[in-house]
């Protein structure tokens, strides 16, 4: 008896455990004629489906005096195309009960429609449509340079911190070897403004052509009937010749660096500490990410407990990931906003002693659980939506090198020990490493 309940506790315990597991995504893969990667998942639990297209295209292929076109081009990609007017686009997907995007990194572009399961030929039909014949006109270029201008002062120049940080990020990367990293992807105003119709079809040219793309469709829809779309609308879109490799020679632990910032917006004075971390793909990445979450994520984290609750020196203080998924040096931003009274230099140096802390003493057990348990979480609800699932896919694909690595890139995290976290914070976290900000306000300075 005691055995037979030993073991029913055993299936218990062991069902529960893999009921804290993603789901497997079933990925079925195969690449047009024309270059275009195409991914499948399968998915009949709801009655909808996404069509998600990436291209390999961000702030990183961009050249200097030539800043800010890919994510120019996440707004001129819904100016029209050869069968679709100008906010047509939008028009058609609303219309039948989805909803779209679009979104620009320094290493990605991605544009996505949602859509009930039965409209899938609509999302394949405008993807294709943009991708074969965008309208790049004059009028068009002028009223959306516009439009990012008015997105930058927005997003950027009218809010606290944001501008001058997104400014400042780029001077952790040498310009010369690494320039692929060392702009934001907002890019130049003055790029912009100098950049002509021809410039801009010329890039366009060179990076959004299907053997520079992945399609993934996720949802509820027949695999048979996606394919011969996928042909129908996609097969005829001519390939292009492969766009320059990136070069990005960023070295670490090359001395600190430090800049005292004004900020117009700011009331309180604020510390950001940059340091150069690597690229998702690298087998310390995943460590990093962990310490991140330990360090400055939520409230039970190092800085917020020991700087803000207990020292009461800063309004709050987090660590932020700015610039997303990179296949080059990466940046992990940790930021402390002062107390009214408090000098901002002596939170920067609260700051430097929880980060030195980790470095020499290491984390708990308990606190590299509860992060993996976080990332686990947030693994677990990737798989609870069509475009999520189609995310996820291509991250794998772009970042980790194979797009069926979506159900294995758990386990790397998985792995980290304790010692890992200390190893890492003694390695990346070091100021020889770092780009240290100081922003005040207009009249502290």
């Amino acid at each position: 008896m005691r055995v037979a309940q030993a073991l029913l506790a055993l299936a218990v315990i062991s069902a529960s455990a893999l009921a804290q597991e993603p789901g497997k995504v079933a990925v079925e893969s195969y690449t047009l004629a024309n270059g275009l990667k195409v991914h499948l998942v399968e998915d009949h639990s709801s009655q909808v489906v996404a069509v998600d297209v990436w291209y390999d295209v961000g702030a990183r292929n961009e050249r200097a005096g030539r800043t800010g076109f890919a994510h120019l081009f996440e707004h001129m990609m819904f100016q029209g195309s050869a069968n679709v007017k100008k906010a047509e686009h939008f028009q058609f997907v609303e219309k039948a009960g989805g909803f779209l995007n679009g979104s620009t990194t320094i290493d990605r572009t991605n544009y996505f429609e949602v859509l009930p399961s039965n409209r899938l030929n609509l999302g394949l039909w405008l993807e294709s449509d943009r991708m074969r014949s965008l309208a790049i006109t004059q009028p068009n270029l002028d009223n959306q340079r516009e439009a990012v201008k008015e997105e930058r002062r927005m997003r950027m120049d009218n809010q606290p911190y944001i501008g001058v940080v997104i400014d400042s990020i780029a001077s952790l990367y040498d310009r010369d070897k690494c320039f692929a990293y060392a702009h934001s992807v907002i890019g130049s105003m003055n790029d912009l403004n100098a950049a002509k119709v021809e410039d801009v079809a010329a890039f366009f040219k060179l990076y959004y052509a299907p053997n520079n793309a992945s399609l993934v469709v996720a949802g509820d829809f027949e695999p048979a009937e996606a394919k011969k779309l996928i042909e129908q609308y996609f097969a005829d879109v001519p390939r292009v010749p492969a766009p320059p490799k990136v070069n990005c020679e960023q070295a670490f632990n090359t001395g600190a660096l430090r800049r005292t910032v004004t900020d117009k917006n700011a009331t309180l004075a604020a510390s950001v500490a940059f340091f150069r971390v690597p690229e998702e793909a690298h087998e310390d990445h995943p460590a990093v990410e962990l310490l991140s979450n330990i360090l400055g994520q939520g409230e039970s984290s190092r800085l917020n407990r020991a700087v803000v609750r207990e020292a009461k020196a800063a309004a709050a203080a987090q660590t932020l990931g700015l610039y997303g998924p990179t296949r080059g040096p990466n940046a992990l931003a940790v930021l402390a906003i002062a107390n009214q009274g408090v000098a901002v230099d002596s939170v920067e140096k609260l700051v430097a002693a929880q980060i030195q802390r980790i470095a020499a003493e290491g984390v708990t057990e308990a606190e590299l659980s509860k992060a993996k348990n976080s990332f686990r979480s947030s693994k677990i609800m990737e798989r609870e939506s069509a475009l999520n699932v189609a995310e996820s896919v291509h991250y794998a694909e772009t970042f980790l090198g194979d797009p069926l690595k979506v159900n294995t890139d758990l386990a790397r995290y998985g792995a980290v020990t304790v010692a890992d976290i200390k190893r890492v914070a003694a390695k990346y976290l070091q100021t020889a490493n770092s780009l240290v900000l100081m922003i005040v306000p207009p009249e502290a300075k």
